[in-house]
């Protein structure tokens, strides 16, 4: 269980680092910028369910994914991934950096239309390129909302994938895609061993706060 969440927090640099990306080129103003800020952003605005509902409709043995390969020409390949451990696991993560896709690309657009105009003029006078600006500018402005993306992926990393497993997977195949969260469902509700799973609830609760303490004294911005 701790083995799959930890495999799951692996996945949480993709969720920042993707969306952050798409954000400095929209940012640009790319033609149509507008219509992709509105695209990336619908995965947010539906339930977890939902979500699942479609990530299996992708991933199952004769799904999207199967098609896509198929008009390609390597229908050969078949993929079934909810039906082995490793593959369940890889397209849950999948579908967390999709969901959370939204959320992230928003928060780094809202933290772009912070930084004054003006510091963008002084560079370009200076003769800054676009990478630098980028590197040297925008992305270190961009700090605290990295830091506070990093934050909110990592909690909903342990603590809201219970709606998106239940859909996908139910916890299986075996245990493959079983976190604490969902054990902590499973043997506190579904079997009524309430012991126990207040139990993984206090450890969950530890390893939560734990990690954010660390992330957030490696990630602190002084003021």
């Amino acid at each position: 269980m701790l083995e799959n969440n930890a495999t799951i927090v692996l996945a949480i640099p993709v969720a920042i680092l993707l969306p952050l990306g798409v954000a400095l080129l929209i940012n640009s103003h790319v033609r149509g910028w507008r219509v992709f800020r509105s695209v990336f952003f619908l995965p947010t605005a539906v339930s977890w369910v939902v979500i699942g509902f479609v990530a299996v409709r992708f991933f199952a043995n004769d799904g999207i994914l199967h098609d896509l390969l198929t008009r390609v020409g390597l229908g050969f390949i078949h993929p079934d991934a909810l039906s082995h451990e490793r593959s369940a696991l890889i397209a849950v993560m999948i579908t967390f950096v999709w969901s959370m896709f939204g959320t992230n690309l928003i928060i780094f657009l809202a933290g772009m239309a912070t930084i004054d105009q003006e510091i963008y003029d002084a560079a370009k006078v200076d003769g800054a390129s676009a990478f630098g600006v980028m590197f040297r500018i925008t992305i270190p402005l961009l700090k605290r909302f990295v830091q506070f993306t990093f934050v909110i992926t990592l909690i909903t990393a342990f603590t809201a994938l219970f709606s998106l497993i239940f859909v996908m997977t139910g916890g299986g195949p075996g245990f493959g895609t079983t976190t604490l969260e969902f054990f902590i469902y499973q043997d506190g509700f579904a079997q009524s061993y309430f012991g126990l799973g207040a139990t993984a609830g206090v450890v969950l609760f530890v390893a939560v706060f734990a990690v954010s303490m660390l992330q957030l004294r490696l990630l602190r911005v002084d003021d």
